[in-house]
């Protein structure tokens, strides 16, 4: 759905792009992730014919982003992470305004707002004037109004910046439902590590205008680390360690004081055996804890940095 070929984008003497290749697919969530300045709202900018490319090429659900940009934008609902709301619209108002614009008849306008009035459970506030919306009601407005045409595609650009759990969890539970209902594919830009974490397929990240990792949100944790299992205990630690190297999926075992660290190839998985290898040898455990790998972790063996909310 969408493909790009050593992207460039250049302001003058800086490269803010600097060959980036894409290929996301059909019914993908793909989460972007990137620091401060490091590209990502370039690219999508470029993905959405906002912005020029220097060179390189993109096609985005088969249409080419220079060549073509108008089979693209009527291809792509795009909610980007300022929304341009007339506050002195209703939400009805602005979202017929939208359909009328992208060129549906009025009774198609009146079909599409009614089904989408359901689909992000805007509710009786779709006839308040949006100035008096909170922040969660904009995003949700927002959202409704890039899917009024039925896109292909869908890019999100930083959706739930700002807004309380409970709002973010209803935008989540929405982007959830667009790909598993109607296989919609989404191009998702957050500041949120966990974010990408629940909600992509795949993350690719972005450092220096060029991608420097890119996977499923489990390979990527698992390439920078083992799952950790930290026991402490007291008695006999030194054959609690013995016993514990004999375990199928246990790469090490460490001991300090009365803390043994067990790296371990599947941490949930192993977590059982641990605890019954250290009972037979008369260990008592006083705790069991398990540590696994998160993306904040290959945000900063990739980037040098962590992900920070002001990065976005």
């Amino acid at each position: 759905m969408i493909t790009a070929r050593q992207l460039v984008r250049r302001f003058g003497d800086h490269e803010a792009v600097a060959g980036v290749d894409l290929d996301v697919a059909a019914g993908e969530i793909y989460g972007f992730l990137g620091p401060n300045g490091a590209g990502k709202t370039t690219t999508v900018r470029m993905l959405c014919t906002l912005l020029s490319i220097t060179s390189g090429q993109a096609t985005v659900a088969g249409c080419d982003v220079a060549t073509e940009p108008g089979q693209v934008r009527l291809r792509i609902g795009v909610a980007l992470q300022e929304a341009s709301l007339d506050p002195k619209q209703s939400g009805r108002e602005l979202l017929h305004l939208h359909a009328r614009l992208y060129g549906l008849s009025k009774s198609a306008a009146t079909r599409r707002v009614t089904e989408l009035e359901q689909l992000v459970d805007i509710g009786d506030a779709l006839d308040r004037r949006i100035g008096g919306y909170s922040g969660g009601m904009r995003r949700r407005l927002d959202l409704a109004a890039s899917l009024l045409h039925e896109p292909t595609i869908l890019f999100l650009d930083e959706p739930t910046t700002g807004l309380d759990p409970v709002s973010r969890a209803a935008v989540w539970d929405e982007v959830r439902r667009l790909n598993t209902e109607f296989g919609m594919t989404i191009f998702l830009t957050t500041q949120y590590l966990e974010e990408a974490d629940e909600l992509a397929h795949r993350v690719g990240i972005i450092n220096g205008g060029r991608i420097v990792a890119e996977g499923t949100p489990t390979d990527l944790k698992r390439s920078v680390g083992a799952d950790v299992v930290v026991a402490t205990v007291s008695g006999d630690t030194a054959a609690a360690c013995s016993a514990l190297r004999h375990l199928d999926g246990v790469s090490s075992v460490e001991q300090h004081g009365d803390e043994i660290t067990i790296a371990v190839d599947n941490g949930p998985a192993l977590l059982s055996p641990v605890a019954v290898a250290l009972s037979e040898q008369n260990v008592t455990v006083i705790g069991l804890t398990l540590r696994t790998p998160t993306l904040d972790d290959v945000f900063l063996d990739v980037t040098g940095n962590r992900m920070k909310a002001t990065d976005a």
